[in-house]
């Protein structure tokens, strides 16, 4: 007698196997999702966190060539701290033949919050054209005027900052007499009403400023400058950042 082949019935999923397949692929579909998404976001901060860093990189850089490039006048003003900016007269950066530019730092609200900021003026071959910049760059650290934030840039966020120039052996407050030796005091809250801007010599608007030439005038500028910034936290670098400046030249134990 010939036996006939068993047939197995074909059992398939059932619904209930089909739901909690699609859970599955769903769940893990979303964690997936969730790794990829903190992947993106990690290497947006490190974007961002590197641009920070960067930024103010160079803006230290910058401060150090301002200062390096310092540039001394006959009867005019090289560099001021009235509380709220620094102002100092530098060379250019081109050439010889560029003329001078009056450059000024300062700290003001942009937005709702705080930042360090450059202004710069246009190269400047007159007399004339130097006082009117360096009044200019006061009135930008105080009120700046439309105009005259075409000039400026802006740094990084800054919770204060202070200025201290170095003379006479000491770190002394710029807004106190050269010769007082009085100690540094912190300068990081600005005066209400802000300082005078120095008087400067008038001569002539088509007087030519010629080839800065470092000597002694009475608009010396100290043997070094210290910079100290506050950087907010929620930053790439926050804290306290100190950076000093000495004039070329200066012996080591100063």
């Amino acid at each position: 007698m010939r036996l006939r082949p068993v047939l197995r019935r074909q059992r398939g999923f059932t619904l209930v196997e089909l739901l909690v397949a699609l859970a599955l692929m769903a769940l893990m579909a979303a964690m997936s999702w969730r790794g990829l998404d903190g992947m993106v976001g990690a290497q947006k901060r490190l974007s961002q966190h590197s641009a920070d860093v960067l930024a103010l990189q160079t803006a230290l850089a910058q401060w150090g060539a301002d200062l390096d490039a310092l540039a001394l006048q006959p009867n005019t003003p090289n560099i001021d701290w009235d509380g709220r900016a620094l102002r100092l007269l530098r060379r250019g950066s081109q050439s010889a033949d560029e003329g001078l530019h009056v450059v000024a730092w300062s700290q003001r609200l942009v937005g709702g919050t705080a930042y360090w900021l450059r202004w710069q003026s246009p190269a400047l071959t007159t007399r004339a054209e130097l006082q009117a910049a360096w009044n200019q760059a006061a009135s930008w650290g105080q009120n700046p005027s439309d105009d005259d934030r075409r000039f400026e840039v802006r740094i990084t966020p800054l919770a204060g900052w202070q200025i201290f120039f170095y003379r006479g052996g000491a770190w002394t407050n710029p807004l106190s007499s050269a010769d007082s030796g009085a100690p540094a005091e912190s300068v990081a809250t600005p005066p209400a009403g802000g300082a005078s801007v120095p008087a400067m010599a008038n001569l002539g608007n088509g007087a030519g400023i010629g080839d800065p030439q470092r000597s002694n005038t009475a608009g010396a500028m100290p043997d070094g400058v210290r910079l100290v910034l506050t950087l907010p936290p929620g930053q790439a670098i926050s804290g306290v950042l100190t950076r000093d400046w000495a004039q070329p030249g200066l012996g080591a134990n100063q």
